[in-house]
């Protein structure tokens, strides 16, 4: 299997730190892709019609898309247990939670990097970063003890979504009330499969 990725996308860090946690990184490639909304990498419009990246080549099989789907589909083939049924729920919420805090903060960084200086809007920007921090609020005060349970997928995404705010936002100060978290992450960013995956 081939995983297009790049090392800058908090979606592909999530899946490359499931490859580290569930052994699987001999059994996959990594490809590293350069595509933005503006300038597709032609590779990645080849397996992917909606041109985005994580995208995971498989040898027998259409190409899967969208990191949910990637990671579910790992998860399953190394039987690695990163999505386990008693919480099963739970795990696929605070997934989608630190998905939407990824969403939101690349959608800021594309706004910064991709539009001239002119047609930035400040309001935009202070809109997402409104979803980030109000869900960054939501996870330090609802779901600290799920969090602080065995691993599972949504470590790993809440995580990713964490050092990506730092890697392009660190200037808006995600952990200001947010002492729990904060806490959280500064021992989960120590992970081995954290470091390995860090963008540089």
């Amino acid at each position: 299997m081939k995983l297009l990725s790049a090392d800058a996308s908090p979606f592909a860090r999530k899946v490359r730190v499931l490859l580290h946690e569930a052994n699987l990184t001999d059994d996959v490639e990594l490809i590293a892709a350069a595509t933005t909304p503006l300038n597709t990498d032609p590779n990645v419009a080849a397996a992917n019609p909606m041109g985005k990246i994580p995208t995971l080549i498989r040898t027998d099989a259409p190409a899967l898309y969208d990191s949910r789907v990637i990671t579910r589909f790992l998860d399953d083939h190394a039987v690695s247990g990163l999505y386990p049924a008693n919480r099963l729920w739970d795990t696929l919420t605070l997934e989608a939670t630190a998905d939407g805090i990824m969403d939101a903060a690349v959608t800021m960084t594309y706004e910064k990097r991709l539009r001239p200086p002119e047609h930035q809007s400040e309001d935009w920007l202070d809109a997402q970063w409104k979803k980030v921090a109000g869900a960054a609020a939501v996870v330090n005060e609802r779901w600290m003890s799920h969090l602080s349970g065995p691993l599972d997928m949504s470590h790993i995404a809440i995580g990713c979504a964490l050092a990506y705010l730092d890697f392009r936002h660190g200037d808006r100060g995600w952990r200001k009330g947010n002492d729990a978290l904060d806490d959280w992450f500064a021992v989960f960013a120590e992970r081995d499969s954290m470091k390995a995956t860090a963008p540089e």
